[in-house]
């Protein structure tokens, strides 16, 4: 009799367990979270099956690894099918052993405070047994604005008492070692063990590890940021909040390259029993990536809770005060902002960049930006040498320690506005062409020409970097105009043939 094909075989290695078992198609979906439908596609061979359905299907019909095997075979590998992990030479058994499958996380507020629910299928892919988990909780209730941030937690300090931290692996409790404890930030070794037993991760399993945490309103700040550490194959996330505080949600995720986009696919929002439910998840999501998520509470007008709230702010500028924008006066905004080590300080340019595409999903809610906008580090009290600026069109460009090497001779004359005095609006000569040296987030150097109102742009962020307002870039004599007298809002700049 000719052999069995890897897909017919995996489906009667399924069928045959199910019946050693006893199982319906409907009681087997129940038990590992699928539907009926999905396993009778299964097994009819018209649904190919995922790995962590394997997986689970083995372990719920007590298969002994048969199950996954044939899995093994039908992908055509050994072990079944994950995304490799890469070399480690960092010293971190995560970065080598484990494979996340799903990473599921739920954050729920209650008008009051947060808790955090994260759900991670983890697939060890080492040939060595793993026995623990690094996690990390890390608060910013002022983010742009870490003199606050740092004030506030040296007042007010996360304690452990208050987070009440639970965690388990495939439901069984675990116990935890404290790595770091800091004011804002915490770092601790989940041990995947208890006083009854020990329940290491063998290779080839995989197994779910859920963790808990709650903290405070007055500690948490409206932004939960999700930061790819080891290779994943699905990442998903979803915010439950009271209907009645009219939430708005965005994202924005930030790579290796540093580069800083709105999500790519739109975040789903459904009402749930008098909660607004917002759902978003990525396949395959790139190692190191971060996806932060924010939200304003529109019904909720107090800064105190909510910093985002516009309601009182009365004039323009206060409005950009209100959401983290440092004004005019500041003495950071007359200073060289410190360039960065890159590689080195990767992470750090990193974490920066992130903050800035932050301020700016909170600037573009409160203005229209139809020439395009930009942010420099500098602006949200970070002393470092980084800005980002968006095209009319949306493009995105993150510059790292940035410096004009060349100008163009022809010149234009054009209002522009600035963030940390945005009650006003200033004629401001510019090349039409600039040459800017930056570097990337790897340590490489590069140039890059910026023409006409990018070229602007970018040299007005440029500047902030240097510690230069676009005052001083005025000719003598000519003042700014007060924002009600300016006619350009919501319109990109206008060039003629000549670039005049």
């Amino acid at each position: 009799m000719a052999s069995q094909q890897p897909d017919e075989a995996f489906i009667a290695e399924l069928k045959r367990w199910r019946d050693v078992r006893g199982f319906s198609q409907s009681a087997l979906a129940k038990r590992v979270g699928y539907t009926p439908s999905y396993i009778s596609k299964v097994e009819g061979g018209q649904q190919r099956p995922s790995a962590s359905f394997a997986s689970a299907a083995d372990r719920e019909l007590r298969a002994g690894g048969a199950i996954t095997r044939a899995y093994s075979d039908l992908e055509g590998r050994t072990p079944a099918a994950h995304p490799a992990a890469p070399e480690n030479g960092s010293g971190d058994a995560h970065a080598a052993s484990l494979i996340v499958e799903h990473e599921d996380t739920s954050l729920h507020y209650d008008g009051r405070a947060y808790r955090a629910t994260q759900r991670r299928r983890l697939y060890n892919d080492s040939p060595d047994p793993v026995a623990r988990y690094l996690i990390r909780i890390s608060v910013d209730r002022y983010p742009g604005n870490p003199e606050r941030s740092n004030q506030h937690y040296r007042a007010n300090p996360l304690t452990w008492d208050e987070i009440g931290l639970s965690a388990s692996v495939n439901g069984e409790p675990l116990t935890w070692r404290v790595q770091h404890d800091r004011d804002a930030f915490k770092e601790l070794w989940l041990l995947f063990e208890n006083d009854h037993g020990r329940y290491p991760l063998y290779p080839g399993e995989s197994a779910w590890l859920e963790y808990s945490y709650t903290v405070a309103d007055t500690k948490w700040g409206t932004w939960f940021q999700r930061a790819v550490r080891l290779p994943t194959r699905l990442l998903s996330v979803r915010l439950d909040f009271p209907a009645e505080l009219d939430p708005q949600v965005w994202g924005t995720e930030t790579t290796m390259t540093a580069a800083a986009l709105p999500f790519r696919t739109a975040i789903r929002q459904t009402q749930e029993n008098g909660r607004s439910v917002y759902a978003w998840s990525t396949e395959d999501p790139p190692l190191h990536a971060r996806y932060r998520l924010e939200w304003k509470f529109r019904a909720r007008p107090d800064h105190e809770e909510n910093p985002h709230a516009m309601e009182t702010a009365q004039t323009a500028s206060d409005r950009m005060r209100a959401i983290g924008v440092v004004q005019e006066g500041d003495p950071i905004l007359n200073k060289t902002a410190r360039l960065f080590t890159l590689p080195d300080e990767a992470e750090d340019a990193r974490r920066v960049v992130a903050e800035l595409v932050s301020a700016c999903e909170r600037a573009a809610t409160v203005h229209v930006f139809g020439k395009g906008m930009g942010m420099a580090a500098p602006q949200i009290g970070i002393d470092r040498a980084v800005a980002i600026v968006r095209s009319p069109d949306g493009e995105s460009i993150t510059l790292l320690n940035p410096r004009i090497v060349e100008e163009s001779p022809d010149t234009d004359e054009q209002y522009e506005g600035c963030l940390s005095f945005f009650d006003v609006r200033g004629k401001v000569p510019r090349p039409l062409a600039i040459s800017v040296e930056h570097t990337d987030i790897d340590g490489q150097q590069r140039i890059t020409i910026f023409e006409r109102g990018l070229a602007r742009l970018v040299a007005h962020e440029v500047d902030h970097l240097h510690g230069v307002l676009y005052r001083s870039r005025m000719q003598d004599g000519v003042e700014p105009i007060p924002v009600s007298e300016y006619r350009g809002t919501g319109s990109d700049w206008r060039y003629g043939s000549a670039g005049q």
